[in-house]
């Protein structure tokens, strides 16, 4: 499904600084993960906040800035990891036509 992305993202690649990929290849599934919650109908929800995807064909992070101030602790925890890693965050705030487009994982079941 591809769907845009209108205001404040940080998006996380799984690269690092140094040009590195971040290993294990699955981390970003893992820490979407562990911020998801099961739903009514037994499946995988990932947080709106905190969204694994495809863009341009590399496996991203995408983290809505607006988490900081919804859930601190969470936003902390995300960026982190990234910061921990030092991996490669962008900020995107394009919006509307320009928005970022982005291909989301739907949760597993």
């Amino acid at each position: 499904m591809s769907d845009a992305f209108d205001g404040d993202f940080h998006v996380i690649r799984g690269i690092k600084e140094d040009g590195a990929k971040l290993r294990p290849s699955d981390w970003i599934e893992r820490l979407s993960s562990t911020l998801a919650s099961f739903g009514q109908d037994h499946r995988l929800k990932y947080n709106e906040s905190v969204q694994p995807c495809t863009i341009n064909g590399e496996k991203c992070l995408v983290v809505a800035r607006g988490l900081s101030a919804k859930n601190p602790k969470m936003y902390d925890f995300v960026m982190g990891f990234a910061k921990g890693n030092k991996l490669q965050i962008i900020t995107d705030r394009r919006v509307g036509d320009r928005a970022l487009k982005v291909s989301l994982k739907s949760g597993t079941g």
